[in-house]
C-alpha cells in the first residue's frame, strides 16, 4: 500500500461531506469518525491513483518503467537479450529505453540511412557516435563523366591533416579492398564494399571552470599544466548540437580529444569564454592580483612534448591541447594562470563538476550552521569558515562548509570534533574545489586531520565533491565518516606522466573510528586502519562504486602498518580495488575486481559473489566467482575427454591469464582509467549479478547498452549491408 501524500487536500474529503452537527459532536469526542473517514479516503484516493496510473499506461511517455516494454512489443519493438520480468528496472531502462520506443515507428521509416544510425547510437545507448560508410573510402578508378570528389583519394603524405585522421572515425584516406567482414568476431575488417561502421564514444567530456594551472617551478617557472596536479591531460572538445539533423557528425560535434592542427586551424570554435579552452592570466595591481583574459591574438598552438623544444615569442603563449600544457614568453610572463577546459574519463565518480545531490545533515534537532566559501568572496578560507563556527558550535553543533568554486584551497586543516557534532565540507553543485595539502612542517606529517577525544568518540564527518592531493586524510576516533563524490589522489601528487610521486603512502588513514566508514562514487588511494584488536569490534567499512587504488597490484589497497590485518569489517560493492586487500572479515563482496590477494583473518563471516578474486586468495565462501567458475568448468570438461595431468595444468593457467582483468589504464588520472579493454575476458564484461561488466563502472551498464545497440543496428541497417559498432573510446 502506498503512503498518503502528505498535505494532499483529499485525506478528509468524505469527512468534509459530513454535516457541520456530526462534525461538532465528533470534535467534541477527540475526533475518532474524522480519523476512521481518513483511513477510508486513504484507501479510496490508493485506488484512484492506480486506476488513473493505469491510463496513463497506454502512452510512452507518461508510463510506469514497467510498462515500457508492453507497450514495445505493440508496435513491433523486439527488446534485447536478458530483458526479462525479473530484471531490476535500471536493466529495463537500459534494455528497452522509452526513446526508443517512442521512435521505433519513425525510424523504421528512415531504414539506411547513415544519420539514423547516429541517432539509434544516442537514443538507445546514450553514446554519440559517427556513421562510416566504408565503400566511400576504397581506392577506385571514376568515370570522367561521373567524378566524385569527395571520396577518398590516394593518401596525399603532404597533408598532415589527413595523416593526423588515419587509424580514426574521421578518416579520408582511400584504401585497398578487405575481404575480412566488419562484423566478424575472430578478424575484423573494416574496407570492405557492404561495411557501415558506426563509432561510439563512451568517454564522456567533464568541464573545469576557471581552476588554478599547475606551476611547473621545478622546470620554468614559464611552464604550466592545465591539470593542477602538474600531470599532462589531453583537452576536449565542447560538443556542439548538429545544424543539420540528416547529417553525419563531425569532429566539433563529438566530445573528441582537440587536436593541434584543428585547434590551430579553427581556433576561434575551440578558444574562447564558454568554448573548449579559455585562459585568464594574473596581472599584479599593487596588492591585488588582477585576472585578465588571454586574447585569442597571443597564443599560438604548438607542440610543447619537449618544453625547451619551442620557445614563444615575445608577447605570445604556446599551448598544446594534445597534453593540455601552457608556454609563455618573458614579456608575458603572468602572476598566476586560470584555465577553463574539458577532461575526459568515463564515469561521474571522484570529484568533478558534473550534477550531483547534495545531502543535507538528517536527524539535526538544532539550527544548522551553513556557510559559503569562495575564493573571492567575504569567506575566503576554510579556516576562516571553522573559526565562524566555533563562535557558536555550543548553540549549532551541526555546520555544512560549502566551497562554492573550483579554486584550490591550500591551508592546513586541523580539525577537532566533539561528540553529538557533525560537520560536512562539500562542493556546491557543479564545482571542483581542491584541497591542496602543502608540506608546511617538515618535523611532521602533514594531513588533512579530524578527531575527537580519545576517551569520547567525536562526531561525524562528510567529505562530498572534493579532490584532495599533496598529503593523507587523517581521521581519528570519530563516531561516523562519509566520503562521497571525492577524489584523495592515489600517491598524494602526479608526475607529468601520470606516475605518482609517493606510489606507497596511503590517501586515507583511520585511527580507533568508532562508527561506520562509507565511501561512495569516490577514488581513493590505499587505506591504512589503525585499530586496536583488543576489546573493540571490527571497524564497519562500506565502499560502492568505487576505486581503491594502491598504484601498484602488489601494494596494498586496504590494510594495517601495524598488523598483518586491518581489524575491519568490509562490505563493498561494484568497484574497482587496485591492490591487496587484508582484513579481519569481508561481510559482503560483489559484482568487484580485487586484481590483488585478498586476505582475511575469518573466512566463516560474508561472502564474495559475482567477483573476480585471484588465485590464492583467502576468502570467504565464493559463489559465482572468476577464475572459480572457468577453473570448475575446466575440469569438468578435463574429466570428460580424460586429460592428463599436465595437460589439465596447462589448461587451468591458460584460462585463468584468459580471464584476468584488462584495463584500457589503471594510472589516475588518465582518460581510460579503470576502464575494462575491449580485450577483457567475456567471463569479466559480462561477469556481474545481472549480465553487467564487473567493477567501478558497473553502474553505467555499458556491456547491457552495447548489445542492445548492436540488435538494434541489425533491424536498421539496409539490406545486403554489413554494419558493426565500433568503439572509438
Amino acid at each position: 500500500m502506498k503512503p498518503f501524500p502528505s498535505g494532499d487536500s483529499r485525506i478528509d474529503r468524505l469527512y468534509d461531506l459530513l454535516p457541520a452537527f456530526y462534525r461538532a459532536k465528533d470534535a467534541e469526542l477527540g475526533q475518532p469518525l474524522r480519523d476512521l473517514l481518513r483511513v477510508i479516503a486513504e484507501q479510496v484516493t490508493v485506488i484512484e491513483d492506480e486506476i488513473a496510473q493505469m491510463y496513463e499506461n497506454w502512452f510512452i511517455e507518461t508510463a510506469d518503467d514497467w510498462a515500457v516494454p508492453y507497450i514495445g512489443e505493440l508496435v513491433g519493438y523486439e527488446p534485447a537479450r536478458g530483458s526479462g520480468p525479473g530484471d531490476s528496472i535500471d536493466v529495463r531502462r537500459v534494455l528497452t529505453p522509452r526513446r526508443d520506443v517512442t521512435n521505433t515507428i519513425r525510424a523504421r521509416r528512415r531504414k539506411g540511412t547513415l544519420a539514423l544510425l547516429e541517432e539509434l547510437a544516442r537514443d538507445t545507448a546514450g553514446w554519440p557516435a559517427r556513421a562510416v560508410e566504408f565503400a566511400t573510402l576504397l581506392g577506385c578508378f571514376q568515370s570522367m563523366n561521373s567524378s566524385r570528389p569527395r571520396r577518398g583519394g590516394t593518401l596525399d603524405i603532404h597533408s598532415p591533416e589527413r595523416l593526423e585522421r588515419l587509424e580514426t572515425a574521421f578518416n579520408r584516406a582511400a584504401h585497398s579492398v578487405d575481404v575480412r567482414r566488419i562484423a566478424s568476431a575472430e578478424s575484423r575488417g573494416l574496407f570492405n564494399v557492404p561495411s557501415v561502421g558506426l563509432f561510439v564514444w563512451r568517454l564522456q567530456a567533464f568541464t573545469v571552470t576557471e581552476a588554478p594551472a599547475a606551476c611547473l617551478e621545478e622546470l620554468n617557472p614559464l611552464f604550466y599544466a592545465f591539470s593542477l596536479l602538474g600531470n599532462d591531460t589531453p583537452l576536449y572538445n565542447r560538443a556542439i548540437e548538429e545544424e543539420d539533423p540528416t547529417g553525419i557528425a563531425g569532429e566539433r560535434n563529438l566530445p573528441t580529444p582537440i587536436r593541434r592542427r584543428a585547434m590551430e586551424k579553427h581556433l576561434a570554435e575551440y578558444y574562447g569564454e564558454g568554448r573548449s579552452v579559455f585562459v585568464w592570466v594574473g596581472r599584479r595591481t599593487g596588492r591585488t592580483i588582477v585576472r585578465t583574459p588571454l586574447a585569442a591574438e597571443r597564443l599560438v598552438i604548438a607542440d610543447l612534448s619537449d618544453w625547451d623544444a619551442y620557445s614563444p615569442r615575445d608577447g605570445t603563449a604556446a599551448l598544446d591541447p594534445v597534453l593540455g600544457r601552457l608556454s609563455f614568453s618573458r614579456t608575458l610572463e603572468p602572476v598566476g594562470v586560470w584555465v577553463s577546459y574539458l577532461y575526459g574519463f568515463s564515469a561521474a565518480i571522484g570529484g568533478g563538476e558534473y550534477p550531483r545531490a547534495l545531502r543535507e545533515i538528517s536527524g539535526s534537532t538544532t539550527p544548522i550552521f551553513r556557510i559559503q566559501v569562495r575564493r573571492r568572496g567575504p569567506v575566503a578560507t576554510i579556516e576562516e569558515a571553522l573559526r565562524q563556527w566555533g563562535q557558536v558550535r555550543d548553540k549549532q553543533p551541526n555546520a555544512i562548509i560549502e566551497l562554492t568554486d573550483s579554486e584550490v584551497y591550500g591551508e592546513p586543516l586541523d580539525i577537532p570534533l566533539r561528540k553529538g557534532e557533525s560537520l560536512q565540507i562539500r562542493a556546491a553543485n557543479r564545482a571542483r574545489p581542491v584541497i591542496y595539502l602543502l608540506d608546511r612542517d617538515r618535523n611532521r606529517a602533514d594531513a588533512l586531520t579530524v578527531y575527537g577525544d580519545h576517551k569520547m568518540p567525536g562526531g561525524c564527518l562528510t567529505l562530498d565533491g572534493l579532490l584532495i592531493a599533496g598529503r593523507a586524510v587523517h581521521l581519528e576516533t570519530l563516531d561516523g565518516v562519509t566520503i562521497r563524490h571525492c577524489t584523495l589522489v592515489p600517491g598524494w601528487m602526479l608526475t607529468e606522466r601520470c606516475e605518482p610521486k609517493r606510489p606507497s603512502q596511503p590517501s586515507l588513514e583511520l585511527y580507533r573510528t568508532r562508527g561506520r566508514v562509507c565511501i561512495e562514487r569516490s577514488i581513493l588511494g590505499s587505506i591504512e586502519i589503525f585499530e586496536d584488536e583488543v576489546g573493540r569490534d571490527p571497524l564497519p567499512l562500506s565502499i560502492a562504486d568505487s576505486v581503491i587504488d594502491a598504484t601498484r597490484h602488489e601494494f596494498e589497497a586496504i590494510g594495517a602498518p601495524n598488523g598483518p590485518v586491518a581489524h575491519a569489517t568490509v562490505t563493498i560493492r561494484d568497484s574497482t580495488v587496485i591492490g591487496k586487500v587484508s582484513a579481519h572479515a569481508i561481510a559482503l563482496a560483489e559484482n568487484t575486481i580485487f586484481t590483488g590477494h585478498v586476505q582475511v583473518a575469518r573466512r566463516q563471516i560474508g561472502c564474495i559473489r559475482f567477483s573476480y578474486v585471484p588465485a590464492g586468495s583467502r576468502t570467504p565462501r565464493r559463489f559465482n566467482c572468476q577464475p572459480d567458475r572457468i577453473v570448475a568448468a575446466t575440469r569438468e570438461r578435463a574429466t570428460r575427454e580424460g586429460w592428463n595431468p599436465a595437460r589439465l595444468a596447462g589448461a587451468i593457467d591458460s584460462e585463468r591469464l584468459r580471464v584476468h582483468p584488462q584495463f584500457n589504464s589503471v594510472r589516475y588520472p588518465e582518460p581510460s582509467y579503470a576502464q575494462l579493454a575491449d580485450t577483457c575476458a567475456v567471463e569479466i564484461t559480462e561477469g556481474a549479478e545481472d549480465g553487467g561488466e564487473m567493477g567501478a563502472l558497473h553502474h553505467l551498464h555499458q556491456t547491457e547498452r552495447l548489445a542492445t545497440l548492436r540488435a538494434r543496428l541489425a533491424d536498421h541497417t539496409p539490406a545486403g549491408a554489413d554494419a558493426a559498432v565500433i568503439l572509438a573510446s
